[in-house]
């Protein structure tokens, strides 16, 4: 016996995520359809979310020990995003565990206060060099739980 479909998910308001990042799309982003296209969506939330760590100081890119590996993703589209306008990407935490965090994240463009689109990303916290799990480093589990919801 089939299960019957999920209902559909529907999209936050922008007051519902406690950081945002302004992003800009690019000529690039745009597809054949005008719109930008559905992979880009995924470029933004890692933009997003490192970004946010960055700024934090709590992540170098290029030497710190534990790193966070997406392990999942997910989005949902609820309308477009077009070029050349700045996208407001919000950031939240639902799930702050031990080696891994869930993020979600919410793309606002415009007036519209209701997500364009919203997903998240599951970040799992490995030994740089092994990539073996390790628990989130205390610097940077003090900034993710300012953003847990």
């Amino acid at each position: 016996m089939s299960q019957p479909p999920a209902a559909r998910q529907e999209p936050l308001p922008i007051s519902a995520f406690p950081y945002l990042h302004t992003l800009t799309t690019r000529w690039k982003d745009v597809d054949a359809y005008g719109h930008v296209n559905n992979v880009v969506y995924y470029s933004y939330f890692d933009t997003a979310v490192n970004a946010h760590l960055i700024n934090q100081g709590v992540l170098d890119p290029h030497t710190s020990p534990v790193i966070g590996l997406v392990v999942e993703t997910r989005c949902v589209y609820f309308r477009s995003l077009h070029f050349p306008a700045d996208v407001q990407a919000g950031l939240r935490i639902v799930h702050l565990g031990t080696s891994s965090v869930r993020y979600e994240i919410g793309l606002f463009q415009g007036e519209d206060m209701q997500a364009a689109a919203q997903g998240h990303f599951v970040h799992v916290y490995v030994d740089r060099n092994t990539h073996r799990p390790m628990p989130i480093p205390a610097p940077i589990r003090a900034v993710m739980e300012q953003l847990v919801v």
